[in-house]
This record gives C-alpha cells, sequence and structure tokens, in this order.
C-alpha cells in the first residue's frame, strides 16, 4: 500500500501544479500552451521534494529561493528543447535583461523566489492532508 500512495503522488500533485502554473502564465501572458502544464506540473513536484530531501529546519526564504533555482533549471531545459531545438518558439526572453539563451531572465527567476513560496505551502499542506506526511512548519530563515 506504501508502493502504490508514493507511486500516487506525482499522479496527483503534478496535474495540480500543471494546471496552476497554467493558470498563472494564463493570467500573466494573456495565453499558455500545453506543454506549460507538464512543465508547471514538474515544477511543483520538485519543489515539493525539498523538504523530503532537505531538513524541515531550512528556512522559508531559504526553500523560496531553492524552489526558484529549480524552477528556473526546469524552464531554461524545456525552453532549449520546446523553443530551441523543436522550434517551437513559445516564449522569448531575449528583449529582457539578464536573459539567457531567451529562455529565462532573472526578472521571472526573482519573480519565483515570491511565487515559490506559494507552491512550497500547497504542496506540503496537500502531502499532509492527502498522504498523512508531517505537518508543515516554518521559520523565515
Amino acid at each position: 500500500m506504501r508502493i502504490l500512495k508514493n507511486l500516487s503522488k506525482p499522479l496527483v500533485l503534478m496535474p495540480i501544479g500543471g494546471g496552476i502554473y497554467y493558470l498563472i502564465e494564463t493570467i500573466w501572458r494573456g495565453h499558455s500552451h500545453w506543454t506549460m502544464l507538464i512543465v508547471g506540473g514538474l515544477c511543483f513536484y520538485l519543489i515539493g521534494l525539498i523538504n523530503e530531501v532537505l531538513p524541515w529546519e531550512l528556512g522559508f526564504v531559504w526553500q523560496g529561493l531553492i524552489a526558484a533555482g529549480v524552477i528556473t533549471l526546469v524552464e531554461l531545459t524545456a525552453g532549449y528543447i520546446i523553443n530551441i531545438r523543436l522550434g517551437w518558439g513559445i516564449w522569448d526572453y531575449s528583449h529582457l535583461p539578464g536573459n539567457f539563451m531567451g529562455q529565462v531572465c532573472l526578472l521571472y527567476s526573482l519573480l519565483w523566489v515570491l511565487l515559490s513560496g506559494v507552491g512550497i505551502c500547497l504542496d506540503d499542506w496537500l502531502r499532509y492532508f492527502l498522504y498523512g506526511e508531517v505537518r508543515p512548519k516554518y521559520k523565515l530563515f
């Protein structure tokens, strides 16, 4: 039963995260793309693993910085595959300062620090209620 519960986590959490990511992008840009459901789901699941890999005592600010790094790396990888290799051109940040290959930029990485806090809390509480994991507790630093 425990194996089944662990296998179900990505199947439950990734669509939730993907849907939220898609919604955020639609509100921000006015549209999104189906691939963002996958990218967002993967980001949400991965940032949820922060407390699985690192101790709960890690401050919330540090978790947000790590999460923003994870999201930026996933977006860079996805952008390289989707936009550069496949040539789909879903996004291009070339016009923004601090961009890398037009796929990620400093501005959005900093915004992910803030937004990832919401994602971290949502994931923690979903894992608590759905899977009986440790009750979330946070400290700032």
